[in-house]
């Protein structure tokens, strides 16, 4: 009996009709519950169960962040009936910049990289919502939705959202469901705000229209989309194909080789897969030219770097490039979303036209929920008015009432109250019976009836809610705007390939001589020449010129010319020569187009012209100083600019670069010294003069001027030959403007201090005489003393014969033991100091034929290693090598690269 009640529960069915209905179910449940974005919010289910989840759980920006494996439970155990990884993944993709053009989730750890790698697991991830998904969970509790139950009908959850903006074309989508998928590329938010106003203003107008406010795809990671006809038929029809292309900039090496540069990639594409790709046509002989590829990405942005041949041909490798690699990809676009739970696909107006229902409906819905909480305070407040103003006869009705029930009875026949206005009588505190809260009940009723009549104002007219839809995206877009990332190349054939042109932004070793020459070397072949103990410049073949200073510089940066007569000549680090070893380089003058009458007198190196945190410090003979904020010099001019003003008699004698934080030290031909904060100069525009630096009686100068970084000594030179070195300590600090105190007496026959240096035992200095002869000693040969003793004789003078000059030197071996350390700020930024180099200077005498920059670099080697390059009584030293090597024997030849790939 059991058995055949059993067998009677079986219905024969036929196998085809079973299969079809099941897959049917199968395919609907997938097409609306998985795979496809709401065309009014964007979202797909799960990332809307995401968002709502973590707002339930207040993980609002301004709050901590919250584990992800908590936001994954809440979302599993109310939401969504599926696996944690389906819910992780669909978070993990709303954290990431490269995925999302305005992402939604903030996360904290690590959610994935633009090279392909997974996130972390969610117990190690951190999670909570970004500012732009609060705006699509605006208004949420104010009945603007409808909800429906969860899976296991205990919770509600909201079908849509709110959304304030327009998330499924400013973030895009992309799906696949059964027999169908969607692929939305995201849009500037800027841009399609403005569109959507467009349509606001003419419902009837043309797709054409809106298509000139939005160009395009607007993707997070840049690169350029090749012609436009694939984004004229998206637009229109809802499908269309879209060339993207990588961003690539074409670099200028050393040694006449080149490199291309990606800086931005295509959508959706990872790095790494890019990079094995490149490797994989290298070997297979499809890029000949190629050869090495490095991944220099760091916290700035993108930095894929293809390396080339001598001699290659990148315009003819970058169509390979393309062809061979994800450097250029086809975005297949489909305009595909769900309406009331059915699929369709949509043009842009069709999308623009959803959101604009989807906007006026929230806005509806919520100014009725606002207008009923209104008029129902509104109401209960009535009530209290009127007792306020019977309140005697209402105390009356509650004494003599037996309870609560015939109180409210009683109030109810004699006022004609509701049950909620006499409920709030009687729950009314006997403190709001004073005459300040009836003024105050009396102001919120004045508040709530202009607050209803605002609220029956939108309801009753369809071009008030457009403005408030419109006002309210007018917030958005002022709060996450931006500017266009995806460059359109309108008429772009996909054969043709756009490149710009640039140079390596690298460091490169500056070399001054004595006569103002000037040259540029790489940083790789300096340290070479450096270690094995080559000079830097061929000055052996010039009696009355020398190495006087050398310094670092970006390529991309600037040198600042400073003239004596407050005129300043910008030279680009580009323009400056590289120069071949034996060369001495090319003159400043001929490289500024500079006035040789009106002197240089001080070179100066900046990255970046519009620092605001760095000043120039001005010094004249005179003693008059100031500063002025760099960001003055930011727009360079042929022929230069005024720097700085002169008064008639006086001339510009140093001028350096400096944070402001720094000490000021000047000395005078009297032999006196003064030292002070820099900040007791002023700050000053190009054309003032300045302030007294230091006090100068009769006919006293200022010959130097020391801004002091580092624990050094300060060396003084006369023109009788006599120095010494000084301890810094020894000079106290004083106020700006004094005469401050003796620095070297220049009585005795000691005659005036020519210059000062500030200087360490380990560098080395130059001494000139008016006849010509040309000394070089290490400064530990030099004694060190007191301020008032007149030191040592340096050099022996021939009758009549005095020192003119001072400069720290740069040996032609400097840094055969010293190594890398052999240049000044070789560590550092360029224009500031370094440890080795202070960025002071100082030189003086009457020849008045000083090099253009005073700033000297301080050898690093042994005084064993010195070797003076124009030294007294001797010949001109020259490279111990026979052969006439110059920069280009120095790079590596192809063959001698590393084989990359294999």
């Amino acid at each position: 009996m059991a058995m055949a009640q059993k067998r009677e529960r079986i219905l024969s069915r036929l196998i085809e009709e079973e299969m079809r209905e099941a897959f049917l179910d199968y395919s609907m449940s997938v097409i609306v519950q998985r795979a496809l974005p709401d065309v009014r919010d964007g979202l797909k289910p799960v990332h809307r169960r995401i968002l709502h989840a973590m707002n339930e759980l207040g993980l609002q920006p301004d709050r901590a962040h919250k584990k992800s494996a908590s936001v994954v439970g809440e979302v599993l155990g109310k939401f969504h009936p599926h696996g944690d990884s389906a819910v992780y993944d669909a978070m993990v993709r709303m954290v990431q910049e490269f995925s999302l053009r305005y992402p939604l989730v903030d996360g904290q750890g690590n959610f994935g990289s633009i090279d392909g790698d997974s996130a972390a697991a969610y117990r190690y991830t951190e999670a909570r919502l970004a500012p732009f998904a609060v705006e699509l969970l605006s208004d949420i509790d104010l009945e603007t939705v409808d909800w429906s139950p969860n899976f296991d009908n205990r919770l509600k959850e909201p079908t849509v959202l709110p959304s304030r903006l327009p998330n499924l074309l400013v973030n895009g989508s992309s799906g696949i469901a059964v027999g169908m998928s969607t692929n939305i590329p995201p849009h500037n938010l800027r841009e399609v705000a403005a569109a959507f106003r467009h349509l606001a203003a003419n419902p009837e107008c043309p797709v054409e229209e809106l298509m000139e406010r939005v160009p395009g795809p607007d993707f997070p990671t840049g690169g350029y989309i090749v012609g436009d006809d694939g984004i004229k038929d998206m637009h229109r029809t809802g499908r269309g194909r879209l060339v993207m292309r990588a961003k690539i900039v074409k670099e200028a090496l050393r040694g006449g080789k080149e490199q291309l540069v990606v800086t931005e990639i295509p959508y959706a594409v990872s790095k790494s897969k890019i990079i094995e790709q490149i490797v994989k046509a290298s070997r297979k002989g499809q890029l000949d030219d190629v050869t090495d590829v490095r991944d220099e990405s760091d916290r700035d942005g993108l930095r894929l770097v293809i390396e080339l041949k001598r001699g290659a041909n990148a315009a003819a490798t970058l169509p390979v490039l393309f062809k061979k690699t994800y450097l250029q990809s086809t975005f297949g676009a489909i305009l595909l979303a769900l309406d009331k739970g059915e699929p369709k696909e949509f043009g842009l107006k069709g999308l623009l036209e959803k959101y604009r229902d989807h906007r006026m409906e929230v806005v509806v819905r919520r100014s009725r929920h606002q207008l009923e909480k209104a008029e129902a305070e509104r109401h209960i407040l009535e009530g209290l008015l009127l007792a306020l103003d019977h309140i005697d006869e209402v105390i009356r009705i509650i004494r003599n009432s037996k309870d609560r029930p015939e109180a409210s009875t009683a109030l109810q026949k004699r006022f004609g109250l509701s049950d909620a206005q006499s409920d709030a009588i009687l729950n009314m505190r006997l403190g709001k019976l004073t005459s300040l809260e009836a003024a105050a009940l009396r102001e919120r009723m004045a508040v709530l009836e202009e607050t209803i009549a605002k609220l029956r104002a939108i309801l009753d007219s369809e071009a008030r809610q457009l403005e408030v839809v419109l006002a309210e995206l007018d917030e958005v877009v002022e709060r996450f705007g931006d500017e266009r990332r995806t460059e359109i190349l309108r008429d772009g054939k996909e054969d043709v390939a756009p490149v710009e042109a640039a140079v390596a932004d690298e460091d490169v070793v500056i070399t001054v001589s004595h006569e103002g020459f000037v040259k540029r070397i790489p940083m790789h072949l300096y340290r070479r020449r450096v270690k094995s103990g080559k000079p830097l410049a061929g000055m052996e073949n010039y009696d009355d010129d020398w190495l006087e200073r050398v310094f670092t510089a970006r390529t991309g940066g600037w040198i600042l010319a400073f003239t004596e007569g407050g005129h300043v000549h910008f030279l680009s680090v580009l323009d400056v020569p590289e120069s071949a070893r034996a060369s001495r380089g090319q003159s400043i003058y001929a490289l500024t187009e500079g006035d040789r009458a009106d002197r240089i007198v001080s070179l100066v190196a900046v990255e970046e012209l519009e620092d605001p945190e760095k000043v120039v410090v001005f010094l004249s003979e005179g003693g008059i100083m100031k500063r002025t904020e760099l960001t003055e010099f930011s727009n360079p001019r042929a022929g230069g600019i005024i720097a700085a003003g002169v008064k008639e008699g006086d001339r510009i004698l140093d001028v350096a670069i400096s944070n402001g934080q720094a000490e000021v030290m000047l000395l005078s031909r009297a032999g006196r010294a003064i030292r002070f904060e820099e900040e007791e100069i002023s700050v000053m525009g190009r054309t003032a003069q300045g302030v007294k630096g230091i006090g100068l009686r009769g006919d006293d100068r200022v010959v130097g001027m020391i801004l002091v970084r580092r624990e050094a000594q300060v060396l003084t030179v006369t023109e009788q030959g006599w120095g010494k070195r000084t301890q810094l300590s020894e000079f106290p600090l004083q106020k700006r403007g004094g005469l401050g105190t003796l620095a070297a007496p220049t009585s005795g026959g000691a005659g005036k201090v020519v210059g000062a240096l500030e200087i360490t035992p380990v560098e080395e200095i130059t001494l000139v005489t008016a006849g010509g002869t040309v000394t070089r000693m290490g400064a530990d040969e030099i004694p060190e003393q007191g301020r008032r003793t007149r030191g040592t004789r340096l050099v022996k003078l021939a009758k009549d014969d005095r020192v003119v000059e001072l400069t720290r030197s740069l040996g032609t071996e400097a840094g055969a033991e010293g190594g890398d350390s052999a240049i000044s700020g070789a560590d550092s930024e360029p224009g500031e100091a370094s440890e080795v180099d202070p960025g002071s200077s100082a030189h003086g005498g009457e020849s008045g034929d000083a090099g253009p920059g005073e700033e000297a670099v301080p050898a690093t080697a042994s005084s064993e290693a010195k070797a003076s390059p124009k030294p007294s009584g001797s010949g001109a030293q020259v490279d111990d090598d026979d052969d006439d090597d110059d920069d280009d024997d120095d790079d590596d030849d192809d063959e001698d690269q590393p084989d990359l790939f294999g």
